[in-house]
């Protein structure tokens, strides 16, 4: 799959992250490798971070920092209870415009050129 499209990726971003955190809590870097393993392509810190940032602030992840084996400490993000439920409310409103973009898509390709 070719990597996103940066406005797509924009739009979805927080969407993605707490669908890979509905699996179990991550560290910034292990959410990069999961997200780039799904087809997401590369996704900086800067574009990453302020995300997490705001699903603090919104009360959808919480994070912790863990002591670094031999290095520096890391922030480990979890998924709250309210981070469920957006996750679940947000996965039919996708599933929804998802397929009505499906149908457009698909009368586009059979109109007349």
């Amino acid at each position: 799959m070719a990597a996103v499209e940066s406005g797509w990726l924009r739009g979805v971003l927080p969407l993605a992250i707490a669908a890979v955190l509905a699996d179990g809590d991550r560290h910034g870097y292990a959410l990069v490798q999961e997200l780039a393993g799904r087809g997401f392509g590369t996704i900086r810190g800067g574009a990453l971070y302020p995300v997490l940032g705001r699903l603090e602030t919104d009360g959808v992840v919480e994070a912790r920092w863990e002591p670094g084996e031999g290095g520096p400490g890391r922030k480990v993000y979890r998924l709250t209870e309210a981070g469920r439920d957006r996750l679940r409310e947000e996965s039919i409103s996708w599933k929804q415009f998802s397929d009505a973009m499906d149908q457009l898509l698909a009368q586009s390709r059979q109109a007349p050129p």
